[in-house]
């Protein structure tokens, strides 16, 4: 009889010491907001290296090979720590870029030569300005501190993508956003015919995803401007 009040006392014990790791478990989902940055972070990545790597390939301008092998060393190492934060969090990335990012890879393979730096100049200030964007509204919603701090890690990363970008697009004559009344990036302007660019939706939108519909320029130039995202 003692046995068995033994025996049920140390079920007790089992059962109170799984509740506490149980409650932090569920504690430590991530919210829609963080889920979707890390998926869309991720997305940006995959982008950025694959045009990287383009860039090196057949980019005419030596400033475009450049910016091209950074973007693929930086852009590298930032996924590796998404990864990792997503796998501790179980969040399921995808595999391949969003289907804008694709069309705009796409396009860029069929470019050479001076009007493949242009689009891909014009592609990747638009494709940062989403990726600003996105980082800025996870930083500033996000709930789960690990992906908050990845973020506020890849914001100033991507912002010197961004301004050697411009300055990169001064020297070849490329319209360069400018910034918005507000200070904020918030993307405006036409799209070039055909191909959208890879971006997310504006801050404060439910999904700030990179590979929706956006306004920001793609790749094909046309003299509409989109603002500049503030400094960090």
């Amino acid at each position: 009889m003692l046995g068995i009040k033994r025996l049920g006392l140390m079920a007790a014990l089992v059962v109170v010491g799984l509740a506490p790791a149980a409650a932090a478990q569920a504690a430590a989902q991530p919210s829609s907001q963080d889920t979707q940055y890390l998926q869309a972070i991720h997305q940006v990545n995959l982008f950025e290296i694959t045009t990287g790597e383009l860039a090196q390939q057949k980019g005419q301008n030596q400033r475009v090979k450049d910016l091209g092998k950074m973007f693929v060393t930086d852009h590298t190492q930032l996924d590796q720590t998404v990864q990792q934060t997503a796998s501790q969090l179980n969040v399921q990335l995808p595999n391949a870029p969003t289907a804008d990012q694709q069309a705009v890879i796409d396009q860029l393979n069929n470019l050479s030569g001076q009007e493949f730096d242009r689009q891909w100049v014009t592609a990747e200030l638009a494709g940062h300005v989403q990726a600003i964007q996105a980082t800025q509204t996870e930083i500033s919603q996000g709930s789960e501190q690990s992906v908050v701090q990845l973020a506020q890690t890849a914001l100033p990363v991507i912002q010197a993508h961004y301004d050697e970008l411009v300055q990169l697009a001064q020297q070849l004559g490329i319209p360069v956003p400018q910034a918005s009344a507000s200070g904020t990036p918030s993307p405006g302007g036409t799209e070039s015919p055909g191909t959208e660019s890879p971006g997310t939706e504006s801050p404060g939108t439910e999904s700030p995803a990179p590979g929706g519909t956006t306004e920001s320029p793609a790749p094909g130039g046309g003299t509409t401007e989109t603002p500049v995202p503030s400094e960090s």
